[in-house]
This record gives C-alpha cells, structure tokens and sequence, in this order.
C-alpha cells in the first residue's frame, strides 16, 4: 500500500520541475530528460523498479509509466521554451503538479479508504493545492530571474503581484486539477501522460483567455459547485466522472458567465436531475429509464452540455475575436433550453401511455426511438419556458444571459429554439438513431439546432441583445 505513495511521490517530484522552468529557459528539457532516462533505461529491476512498476511495466521490465509521464513533461517544456507564442510557465507547472499532485492525494486518500470518492477528493484538494502552489512557486523564480524570459508569468512582478494573482492561480489551479481527474478517470490510470498534455493545453487555453478573477468570485464559486458536485453524487444524479463534468463546467460558467449563467445551467442540472429520478422504478419497468439507475456519466453531461460550453468559451473570448457577445449568448440560453426542453420531455413523457412516432405519428411501444407523447411535449414546453425566464428576466445585481430588446422578444426567442431542438431530437431519433448513431450524438445535434435558432432567430430576426 505504501508503496503506491512512495511511486506517486516520485512522480510529484519529477512534476515539481515544472517550476523551475523559467529559471533553465530552453535548458528546461534537460532535468525530465534525464527523469526519463533513468527510469527508462537506468532503472530495469530492484527495489526501486518493484517501487515505480505500473502494472505492465513489470512484463515489459521497464518503467513506462513514470518515464512517458517524465518524456511528456519534456516535451512540454519545449513548448514552454521555444515556439514564438509559448505554452505559460505558470500554466506548465500547474498542469504538471495537478497532475502529480493530484496522484499523490489519491494514493495517500487510499491508505484509508478504497471508496471512489474519497479518493478522487483526495486528488482534486491535493492536485488543486499543488497547482497553485506550482505557480507561485513559478512565478517566484521568474522573478528572481528576471533576465530570463518567462512569457506568460510573471517575470516582470514582484512578490506583490504574485499575492495579487492569487485569485487567478486558484481558478486555473481548479481547471487543471478538475480536468485532470476527469480525463483520468475516462483512461486508464497508467497514462498520466497523456493527461498533463491534455491539461497543460486547457490551461493554455484559459490563460490565454486571461479571465477577470475575484478572490470573492472564486471561493464562492468554488464552494458552491464543490457542494453541487457532491450532492449530485450523493443523490445517484451523476457517476463520479459525471459529476466531474459537471463541476468543470460549473465552475467555468460562474466565473467566465456570471451568476444568471450559473443559475441557467443549474436549472437544467437540477430539473434534469430530479425528472431523471421521478418514478424511476416505474419507468425502468417500462424500458424507458435513464441507464446507470439515473445517474448521468460524463458522455451524457457533454452531449447536453457542449454546445453550452462552446458558446460560454466564445462569450468569454469574443473582446480577443471581435465578435458580438449577443451571439454567444443567445447560444448557450438556445442549447440549455433545448436539453431542458429534452430531457422532461423524454422523462415525464415515458411515464405515459400511447406514444406516437413523431415522423409518423402512429402509435408505437414505450421507448421507442422518437416516440412522443402530448405529456412529454408539454413538459419540454414548461422546461424551455423556465430556461428562457432565467436568461433573459432581469435579476437583482444580475445581468441575464440574454439582454436587449424586450423581455417578452428574449423569452420568446429562447422558448422557441428549445421547442424547435427538442423536436429535432424527436425526429433525429426516428430517423438515424440506431446501432451507428446513439442517443448522445442525437442529444448534442438537438442542442446545436437549438442554439443556432436561437442566434438566427434572436440576432436576425427580433434583434434580441444586439447593441
């Protein structure tokens, strides 16, 4: 069991090197070059190879896994030392350590405990706290190096500025330990490094995207989607990479969208939720509940949720692309209307009698794909119409999703595209879901439609948050 420590504490050491990257400049490579050649090549039996051999390392008698993790780590580094625009010191060490940091939580949660998510706790707290700790400590020495370029930390600052961008550390420290533990939930632990690949390129994204970050907004915002997230688990709504999921896109849409964002993706979570458990033995009697006893994996959050995702970036981004905000943020109320709208549909509707094939509208067995009934259709209209008040009603101190106009051409415009997406959905599942194409592309098809009705509809035609 401790031994487990003792590995992942050698790959929290390699991935602490990530720090002093702007002190090496392009020499950065160097130290996980040889990481990786030691355990690649140095280390071929012994105490120390029974120690850091993942399971396959001992068949190939090699240290794979802790040499790939140390060669990605490298070739990270080159990235962070060479090309015109390079990959953020800060960002480097805060993908490297949550990463690292995060394995050596996980393994000494497991000391204790084997439950799941005692141990993805473990990861995220550690790997959260590692991340920030990795970009202080980045920061640290591209000040203390001043001649050294750093682009992307703070090599220009001192101490202050360093405590001043603590706000800032804490939300990419977040983004990159929660994605870390979402993708390594979704591969096979022995690929961490594929992970910090993946992560150190979210977290260029996000710094690249140079977010405007609170210490009041973030605590709030992590304290409030860490306890949604748990509770989510906790009632069966999601598996622990669902909830993942969730939590991610939680976090990003409080901080990069605002409260009415926040609130607008949580009625579809919640509503979502609650349907999908509502007479759930009744309806898997009846071949129509949600698979997993309801609990929603990260397949099913993204299918509903990326279009969502796709335009939050976009709002986020749209000062650096010059492209109106109106457009990003008629999308995201179009595909959460939409996937509201879908959802009851689909879970209030199962619970009744006599569905028709929407293409056909001939009577059809219970569960069948693309059957409606008229309960179900009125309840995805009540779930689109609950998602168009929350973006576009004024809110006290809180700017809705979609602004300008009237109020009653925002509702409008954003009840339309979730009936509209809901109904593709219906057809799509009639007439290609099957064997190749299964419910989740269906799902994010519909909320596609219904974003871009929304923007067609809204920028185009009423001219809803033009201006």
């Amino acid at each position: 069991m401790y031994r487990r420590v003792r590995r992942a504490s050698v790959f929290a050491a390699v991935a602490a090197l990530a720090t002093l990257t702007p002190a090496l400049g392009t020499a950065a490579v160097a130290p996980f070059l040889l990481a990786a050649g030691v355990f690649l090549l140095g280390i071929r039996d012994g105490e120390w190879f029974e120690t850091l051999a993942l399971p396959g390392d001992r068949e190939e008698e090699r240290l794979y896994g802790v040499g790939a993790f140390a060669l990605a780590l490298a070739g990270l580094a080159v990235v962070a030392t060479f090309p015109p625009v390079p990959l953020p010191t800060g960002a480097f060490a805060a993908a490297a350590l949550a990463v690292g940091g995060g394995r050596l939580g996980r393994e000494l949660v497991r000391t204790r405990s084997e439950d799941e998510f005692r141990l993805v706790a473990g990861y995220l707290v550690a790997g959260g706290v590692a991340a920030v700790a990795g970009q202080i400590g980045s920061g640290a020495v591209a000040t203390a190096v001043p001649a050294v370029p750093a682009a992307g930390s703070l090599s220009a600052a001192g101490p202050d500025a360093l405590v001043g961008s603590l706000p800032e550390f804490a939300f990419l420290g977040s983004v990159a330990v929660l994605t870390a533990a979402l993708v390594r939930s979704l591969v096979y632990a022995r690929d961490a490094h594929i992970t910090v690949v993946v992560v150190a390129l979210v977290a260029w994204g996000f710094t690249a995207l140079d977010p405007t970050v609170t210490a009041p907004g973030v605590v709030a915002a992590l304290a409030v989607t860490a306890g949604l997230g748990y509770v989510s688990y906790a009632l069966g709504a999601a598996s622990v990479p669902g909830m993942l999921t969730g939590v991610l896109l939680s976090l990003l849409t409080v901080v990069l969208g605002g409260v009415a964002w926040f609130l607008t993706l949580m009625a579809f979570y919640a509503g979502g939720g609650l349907a999908s458990k509502y007479r759930f033995d009744e309806k898997a009697d009846r071949g129509v509940a949600q698979e997993n006893q309801g609990a929603r994996g990260t397949g099913n959050v993204l299918a509903n949720s990326a279009v969502a995702l796709v335009a939050l970036l976009g709002y986020a981004a749209a000062p650096h692309v010059g492209v109106p905000e109106s457009i990003f943020r008629l999308a995201f109320a179009g595909a959460i209307a939409t996937a509201m709208a879908d959802t009851l549909s689909s879970e209030i509707g199962g619970l009744f009698d006599a569905p028709r094939l929407i293409t056909t509208l001939r009577p059809v067995e219970p569960g069948t794909d693309g059957a409606v009934t008229w309960q179900g259709e009125v309840a995805g209209l009540a779930g689109a119409a609950l998602i168009a008040l929350l973006a576009a009603a004024p809110l006290p101190v809180v700017d809705p999703v979609v602004e300008g106009g009237t109020l009653l051409a925002g509702v409008g415009t954003v009840v339309l595209a979730g009936v509209v997406g809901m109904t593709v959905d219906s057809v799509l599942g009639a007439l290609i879901e099957g064997d190749r194409i299964g419910n989740q592309a269906v799902n994010f098809l519909a909320t596609l439609s219904g974003a871009a009705l929304a923007v067609a509809v809204g920028v185009v035609g009423v001219g809803v948050a033009v201006g």
